[in-house]
């Protein structure tokens, strides 16, 4: 049954989703106009079923609602394609060990019929990757993946005042393209990239101008390189195996999709624009996503809060301060108090800030109120299972959109005392 087979992958697609509630019922299921969800009718071995997915109050991405189309696309031809009896095991370890991989390579591929199997076996030598080290080091590279001419992509690469060193002749990307150790030593996936077309042909090695990184959140989230590939043609993407042993996928506009303890997550920032809307003014709402991203790679924990409260308010919920009240601690907060997430990031100092202990809490308007809080999480309403920070996360909620990013990667949306999404 469909059904059976799905029940295998609901909770990777769950988890995919930020913890959205997923199910695949037989037949058709009318929509409800008032309900954020995604619902996806398709047909599989010629009988009707209906694919639903729910996350109030937080709704879903359009590139959400693509991925799931394109997952549950590759379902149907694999269910259909293994219907021999007394396989029903094998079909459901071949189903979860191969739907996302698949999944993705779709999305990647676009309307680019035949580009599909490049794609794939990209993913699968750049996961084998990810599991390897050289001399104690992680295995590091990465890959522009243009849709352009190369005369078009030589322009762009001029006018943006980087590198590009041709390799004649092209060399396909094949399961011995790393035995080479220098393809992941020298070419780290930072600012150095291997160039390819979408028949996964190497055309030569990008080198970035260091002048085009600002800093380390811009460095971290690789901003130059998801500006290179909005503009070397539609259905352009990089890809990545990072120093903490993870694939990144780099779609434009912003999308990225992560590889991370071996399960697939897409950190989408239409969802967190969403989440802050009406809470933090739009410039500084990007510059935060972003750090938290940064952070969440580093693996480096926070807790922020937007409060959208009065000063007073802000007062009572105030415990103490890490580090206490030293002249060195007072004067280093003073000098930082009412800055703007913007000049915060830009000065290097925010990802620093949001990486020291306590809470960060930042206006509507995105000025910095308090650095190192420590918040009286008796306002929080009801018995909270977790740490330290998940516990500050949910008290500090009942009092605007709180972000908690956990020292193991995760990061988790809070809102009137509860979890209402998470990333990795």
């Amino acid at each position: 049954m469909p059904i059976t087979a799905f029940d295998t992958l609901r909770g990777n697609i769950r988890s995919f989703l930020g913890g959205a509630e997923v199910d695949l019922i037989a037949g058709t299921e009318e929509a409800v106009a008032t309900e954020p969800a995604i619902r996806i009718g398709i047909s599989i071995e010629e009988r009707p079923y209906t694919f639903t997915a729910r996350r109030a109050p937080l709704p879903f991405t359009r590139t959400e609602e693509a991925f799931c189309r394109e997952l549950l696309i590759a379902f149907s031809a694999l269910y259909s394609g293994f219907r021999q009896e007394g396989y029903a095991a094998h079909f459901r370890t071949a189903l979860l060990a191969s739907i996302m991989d698949i999944t993705v390579a779709r999305f990647l591929r676009g309307d680019h019929r035949k580009g599909f199997w490049p794609i794939q076996q990209l993913i699968q030598l750049l996961k084998n990757l990810s599991y390897q080290q050289y001399e104690g080091t992680p295995a590091t590279t990465g890959f522009l993946v243009h849709r352009t001419t190369l005369p078009e992509l030589r322009r762009l690469i001029r006018y943006r005042k980087h590198s590009l060193f041709p390799l004649q002749p092209y060399q396909p990307i094949t399961p011995t393209f790393f035995d080479n150790p220098l393809a992941y030593r020298f070419i780290d996936g930072n600012n150095l990239f291997f160039v390819a077309n979408i028949q996964m042909q190497v055309t030569g090695i990008i080198r970035t101008s260091n002048a085009e990184t600002h800093n380390d959140v811009e460095r971290l989230t690789n901003r130059e390189i998801f500006s290179l590939v909005r503009n070397t043609g539609t259905g352009a993407f990089a890809v990545t195996v990072n120093d903490a042993s993870e694939i990144e996928v780099m779609a434009s506009p912003d999308k990225l999709l992560v590889r991370r303890k071996g399960s697939w997550a897409i950190f989408d920032p239409d969802i967190f624009r969403s989440f802050l809307a009406g809470s933090l003014v739009g410039e500084a709402t990007d510059d935060l996503i972003w750090t938290v991203y940064a952070l969440s790679k580093v693996r480096h924990g926070t807790v922020i809060l937007i409060h959208d409260r009065g000063p007073r308010q802000l007062a009572s919920l105030k415990k103490g301060s890490v580090g206490g009240d030293d002249p060195i601690g007072r004067l280093l907060t003073r000098r930082v108090k009412g800055k703007t997430i913007g000049d915060l990031k830009h000065s290097g100092t925010l990802l620093r800030l949001l990486s020291s202990d306590g809470m960060t809490v930042f206006s509507r308007s995105g000025r910095l109120l308090e650095t190192g809080f420590i918040i009286d999480t008796s306002h929080a309403r009801e018995v909270v299972t977790g740490g330290g920070r998940t516990t500050a996360a949910s008290a500090a909620s009942f009092f605007g959109k709180v972000i908690k990013v956990s020292q193991d990667g995760p990061v988790e949306l809070y809102q009137e005392g509860r979890q209402i999404y998470r990333f990795g």
